[in-house]
């Protein structure tokens, strides 16, 4: 994996750390850059987490 970004429905610094250890448990030691934002409103009724992961295959 290249690099993750996680948008959290919330302005509470802590639900943004309670989303982001359990993106970080789910990818374990693969450590990669990652971006972690609160935001007011995701896209649909009653989201409120969005993970974008961005990986490379190699051939």
């Amino acid at each position: 994996m290249i690099s993750t970004r996680v948008l959290v429905a919330s302005s509470q610094q802590a639900d943004l750390v309670e989303a982001w250890e359990v993106v970080r448990d789910a990818f374990g030691e693969h450590d990669v850059p990652s971006t972690l934002m609160g935001v007011t409103v995701l896209g649909y009724d009653n989201q409120l987490v969005e993970i974008e992961a961005v990986a490379a295959v190699l051939d």
